[in-house]
């Protein structure tokens, strides 16, 4: 009898031929992402992933909450993995339900199998019943609840037997890096590193860009977006974060463009420097964490001036979310602390008090104009800091 990790995955299994590109990279992500706690076996077996331990001190509770980050995983369970002989199943099974009982003080159960080896000579439903039976008659108290059980013990009928009574639910989406790398316009607020999240989610590998503008915005202010990234990188793995100096670029548009327009030239200068370093590092798209009619600077007409900047896509994966539900998976992510910290990032030094909210990209093009902004954005790009955060 041996304890190990089951993982689950889901939509991987959609993916046909290509299947197995999809699921080698999965179980690349997740020997990455645990090979710190352990030397550790990761298997792929009839839709499954097992971890199995190869040390005696094997620090499981760790490995369950890193392995749940990973994306592409729907949900893990602790289990113990026996050999497929009907006696051994069932006294392993009453084994867990006498120490759940014990230890947790439960009065109720039930037992769900699924029979995966159709050489085994009961079904599903007969082994449900008589392991359950086999539970009642050698634990006193405990009575079955097939709606409202206080716990369900699972059986998984294989090449192997695998029991367990807890099932932890992970974060979905495809396995990271699976779709391509995108360069993510990283402020300190709460929307974008949301929006990295949910693009990291769908397969995404992220790079990000934040816009540095000392000493107006404080050296705080830097290490807020450094620590968003640190917990970007516990779900998007390795994060290289370009810090860009923005000060000099600020001021021109200050000094030379109507006030009114100039979060939007703004805006405009921050995607051509962004897309030079996507295009860089080899990013395929830009992610910003703009929603629809958020600010002034995210109405239709404001996002098709900025839009009309750069030529590659831009992803906006918030962009039919209200405030209210952004919010809530900032808190689930744990950036929405560090996000709301009262430390300014260059969006909010220069504001307009009346900014066009449907503004008119000839005049954002002809205000734009008067200065020549291509010396001052290579300068910018050529003097960019990059930072590499591990998760």
């Amino acid at each position: 009898m041996n304890k190990i990790i089951l993982v689950r995955y889901g939509e991987i299994i959609l993916k046909g031929l290509n299947r197995p590109v999809f699921e080698d990279k999965l179980i690349g992500n997740i020997k990455s992402a645990i090979f710190k706690f352990g030397k550790a076996k990761v298997i792929k077996s009839q839709g499954r992933i097992y971890i199995e331990p190869q040390d005696e001190n094997y620090d499981f509770d760790s490995v369950l909450a890193k392995v749940a980050k990973v994306f592409g995983v729907v949900s893990v369970s602790p289990v113990w993995k026996v050999e497929t002989d009907y006696e051994t199943i069932k006294a392993t099974s009453l084994k867990m339900a006498s120490k759940l009982v014990e230890e947790k003080g439960y009065k109720t159960f039930k037992v769900e199998t699924k029979r995966g080896n159709k050489r085994f000579p009961m079904q599903s439903p007969e082994i449900s019943a008589d392991v359950g039976g086999f539970i009642l008659e050698n634990i006193e108290g405990l009575s079955v609840d097939v709606k409202n059980p206080d716990f369900i013990l699972y059986l998984e009928v294989r090449e192997s037997t695998y029991i367990y009574s807890e099932m932890f639910k992970a974060q979905g989406g495809m396995p990271l890096g699976s779709n391509g790398k995108a360069l993510l316009l990283l402020s300190g607020g709460i929307d974008s590193p949301v929006a990295g999240w949910m693009m990291g989610k769908r397969g995404v590998e992220i790079e990000a860009i934040h816009f540095y503008s000392y000493p107006y915005t404080s050296e705080r202010a830097k290490q807020k977006v450094i620590d968003l990234a640190q917990i970007m990188a516990q779900y998007c793995g390795k994060i290289r974060l370009h810090v860009v100096p923005f000060t000099e670029i600020q001021l021109k548009i200050n000094d030379n463009c109507p006030e009114e327009q100039l979060t939007i030239i703004m805006r405009r200068i921050m995607m051509k420097i962004a897309e030079q370093v996507a295009e860089k590092v080899n990013a395929m798209a830009l992610i910003t964490g703009e929603s629809m009619g958020q600010v002034a600077s995210q109405t239709m007409q404001s996002l098709y001036c900025t839009d009309a900047a750069v030529n590659m896509p831009v992803f906006r994966p918030l962009i039919g979310m209200d405030k209210v539900e952004v919010v809530d998976i900032a808190r689930r992510i744990e950036t929405f602390d560090t996000s709301v910290l009262p430390y300014e990032d260059c969006c909010t030094v220069f504001v307009a008090k009346h900014p066009q909210t449907k503004p008119k990209l000839e005049k954002i093009l002809e205000s734009e104009s008067v200065v020549d902004f291509e010396p001052l954005i290579n300068t910018a790009v050529e003097n960019t800091e990059v930072i590499i955060i591990k998760p």
